[in-house]
């Protein structure tokens, strides 16, 4: 539309770029679904192949994507951001499907909603990520509790009657008098999510002519299940959150 007298409609696109020097965060969620997990008989209440596709998605998207506080992605335009990385997640999710459900197929198309939030420091970034795992683990104990009372014979709504008002050490309780189950034992993913991050680790690139390894520090993507409440991790990688 250049030079030509239509060009004014550009007069109202908004100008959505982010603030400067502040980590932008993207938070991706599944939209719908609960009722896409019933669709595809996900395991309840977790589905540990469903939680290892949503796993490799984050690990493809830190792989592609690296947005620091200083970014210039996109000049960091919103609206471009969130659209490029939420249709990258679901376009990954679709393609690796039949790598985790080889015997399922893809009933219907899955969708995301997303958000972009930016946060002017690391400590913020550090507080974002303990609610994350905090929400995790609360969502967690429920719907364990809920499940196992309602494979136990409880209907749902006498499971949710039964766990309404009840404290975390309670539900503990009930899952180790009733199903003998102590929670803390249940996997690390279930109880804190997933982390995914890129290590500093040395690789061997080539050998040089004497046959020794010639030797490079590469970042590599690393995905765990660790405890980023508390300091430990981040006195063990404090490079993820360097400031520029």
């Amino acid at each position: 539309m250049a030079n030509s007298k239509f060009e004014y409609v550009k007069e109202f696109e908004t100008d959505d770029r982010l603030p400067p020097s502040n980590w932008i965060v993207v938070r991706i969620d599944g939209c719908h679904f609960h009722q896409f997990s019933v669709d595809h008989a996900f395991e309840k209440p977790n589905d540990e192949n469903a939680l290892n596709l949503m796993n490799a998605c984050a690990v493809s998207m830190l792989e592609h994507f690296v947005l620091k506080e200083t970014s210039q992605f996109y000049q960091r335009r919103a609206s471009k951001i969130l659209s490029l990385t939420v249709s990258y997640f679901t376009a990954v999710y679709v393609m690796k499907w039949k790598e985790f459900f080889p015997h399922k197929d893809l009933k219907r198309p899955p969708f995301f909603d997303g958000r972009v939030v930016c946060y002017p420091r690391a400590k913020i970034i550090r507080d974002y990520l303990s609610w994350r795992q905090v929400d995790c683990h609360i969502n967690n104990q429920y719907n364990t509790c809920f499940w196992m009372l309602v494979k136990s014979g409880k209907t749902e709504r006498e499971a949710q009657e039964m766990l309404k008002g009840m404290l975390s050490k309670d539900k503990n309780e009930l899952l180790f008098q009733q199903f003998g189950a102590n929670y803390d034992k249940l996997p690390a993913m279930f109880r804190k999510g997933s982390c995914v991050y890129r290590d500093k680790v040395e690789e061997t690139v080539k050998f040089d002519l004497t046959g020794n390894p010639v030797k490079r520090i590469r970042k590599k993507v690393v995905l765990g299940h660790f405890d980023i409440v508390g300091p430990n991790f981040w006195r063990e990688h404090p490079e993820i959150l360097e400031e520029d």
